[in-house]
């Protein structure tokens, strides 16, 4: 799917727009594209799956609104950075636990994820519908694995939407009306329950990452639904979303996720890159560690006819990441020097990690031609960058290679990890110590050690887990959510644990912290925007 990047397939917003009017006509206009006459082919059939993945690129529409602006940036691994504290204020106040309804970065990632349900929701009804054998392409088989992709990435929208803003609407049909637009919150329950189900659907009819062709790699799998049922498992078992009403319990889901574990590792078609490095690289996109990416490539279109318009979603197929990340001094990266890491996260790396300097570019003055470039370099205090999605070799050679900066501009062609096989491992290791197996947990922590030449653990428990989570994923966007989950990481609840990490920063960051709110930090509100445009009452998250 990389090489074909995201297809343009305006056709689908004209008939969902024409759609929308046919219970107010008595007949069809001539000329009436219905969307029944989209849906008769296996490429239209794919070429609406395609869409479906495209809101997950999604990085800007009124302001920047990568997820990692929350899972790095609102935890203990990463600040703001930018060129000052009013650079990109929203993220300014995830940063400092100063968050409002009005905050457009949480407005525009809430938008997308719907955006990305609406389009499920479409494919799910009308792919749904074709029958078998409409083309010499459309076998079961096919139609299965179409569905099964669709129901994954529903599924995956609403993890992204219930673990940043707890319940939610929970529409899971095609809307056709005004009328059924006004929706309540369903419950934290009610949404973890519909995406195990998605899950499990997906599971049932994707097909395995070996039977895809090399064109179509970074498509959802079968795999990529074993670990997201691991995941899903396990943010329910935690003592955080129990408290929020969900209704499983613990041990079933720890006995679940180790299921799904067994049979993603059972299917050998993952393992740990020998070289941790390259994972962040473009040649290393798609291998043999990846259960699932978000894909982009360098090019200015997007979807949807939006052509260049930054005034739109989606109208770029490339990242933004990589020009957020990269160092604002022009010598090594001209970028805006987004997500600083914290001197807590480099703390944390064993003497000899080599994941710390993978994870983290702390910029030496003497790269830095002026007084100047070296005062824009520090925010708060702190100069080190980010280096996994900043820093990637070119291509065409142009970067010199893995450790020199990328000379694009602002959009890169580098795609996200997001669900890497050591992230399952350490998942499988999770749910191990939850079910009282501390001999798997040990087995795999330091599998995952090994691959970086790490001594091994001589016992394993939740400290270790947690200690080996964070290196191991420093700075791609998870730190935030793990905290949530496990209440801090040392059982003294997350309030104490962000307290104690306030207490290590530079006097300069301390300044600009509020005070962390137990009950209501965890969380981040519901955009008032769509609380007023919801003709249902929708109420505020606590304390918002």
């Amino acid at each position: 799917m990389k090489t074909k990047n995201i297809l343009i397939i305006s056709i689908l917003c004209s008939v969902l727009c024409l759609s929308g009017c046919k219970d107010y006509l008595t007949e069809i206009e001539p000329g009436t594209t219905l969307l029944e006459d989209f849906f008769t082919s296996t490429p239209a059939a794919v070429q609406n799956v395609t869409g479906c993945y495209a809101p997950l690129m999604w990085e800007y529409n009124h302001t920047y609104c990568s997820e990692w602006f929350i899972g790095d940036i609102a935890s203990d691994d990463a600040l703001k950075g930018g060129g000052s504290t009013t650079d990109m204020a929203d993220v300014y106040d995830i940063e400092n636990w100063r968050t409002t309804n009005q905050n457009t970065m949480l407005l525009d990632f809430y938008r997308a994820q719907f955006q990305g349900v609406g389009r499920c929701n479409l494919a799910l009804e009308y792919i749904g519908k074709m029958e078998v054998g409409i083309d010499s392409l459309f076998t079961q088989s096919m139609k299965n694995r179409l569905l099964g992709e669709v129901y994954f990435l529903r599924a995956y929208y609403y993890f992204r939407l219930v673990r940043i803003f707890a319940g939610v609407p929970m529409p899971t049909k095609v809307l056709g009306s005004s009328e059924e637009w006004g929706m309540p919150r369903a419950s934290v329950n009610e949404v973890y329950e519909q995406i195990l189900m998605d899950l499990t659907q997906a599971q049932k009819y994707l097909w395995k990452k070996s039977d895809y062709d090399k064109a179509d790699l970074g498509r959802a799998t079968k795999g990529a639904a074993e670990a997201m049922l691991m995941k899903v498992n396990l943010y329910m078992a935690s003592s955080y979303w129990q408290k929020q009403g969900v209704a499983k319990n613990p041990s079933d889901c720890y006995k679940d996720a180790l299921a799904w574990g067994d049979s993603i590792i059972a299917s050998a078609e993952y393992d740990l890159c020998p070289n941790y490095v390259d994972n962040f690289t473009i040649e290393g996109e798609n291998g043999i560690e990846s259960v699932f990416e978000i894909q982009y490539a360098e090019v200015n279109w997007g979807d949807y006819g939006s052509g260049d318009d930054p005034t739109k979603f989606g109208y770029t197929a490339g990242s933004f990441t990589q020009i957020l990340t990269r160092s604002r001094n022009s010598d090594i990266g001209g970028g805006w020097g987004f997500d600083h890491p914290t001197q807590n996260l480099y703390d944390e790396f064993e003497k000899g990690d080599p994941r710390r300097e993978v994870a983290i570019l702390i910029p030496s003055t003497d790269v830095v031609s002026s007084y100047q470039e070296q005062t824009d370099e520090v925010y708060a205090g702190n100069k080190a960058l980010n280096n996994k999605y900043a820093m990637y070799r070119d291509p065409e050679g142009i970067g010199g290679g893995y450790g020199k900066w990328s000379l694009h501009a602002s959009r890169g062609p580098l795609n996200n990890r997001q669900i890497r096989f050591a992230d399952v491992l350490l998942m499988y290791a999770e749910a191990a110590l939850g079910a009282g197996d501390a001999g798997k947990a040990l087995t795999n922590i330091n599998r995952v050690r090994a691959r970086v030449g790490l001594t091994p653990i001589a016992a394993a428990d939740n400290a270790a887990l947690r200690h080996e989570r964070r290196c191991e994923l420093a700075m791609e966007g998870h730190r935030w959510f793990d905290l949530v989950r496990w209440e801090g990481v040392d059982g003294k609840g997350l309030k104490a644990h962000m307290d104690a990490y306030k207490a290590t920063e530079t006097p300069e960051a301390q300044s600009y912290m509020n005070e962390f709110v137990a009950g209501k930090h965890e969380l981040f509100p519901i955009p008032q925007e769509e609380i007023q445009l919801n003709s249902t009452p929708m109420e505020q998250n606590p304390g918002y």
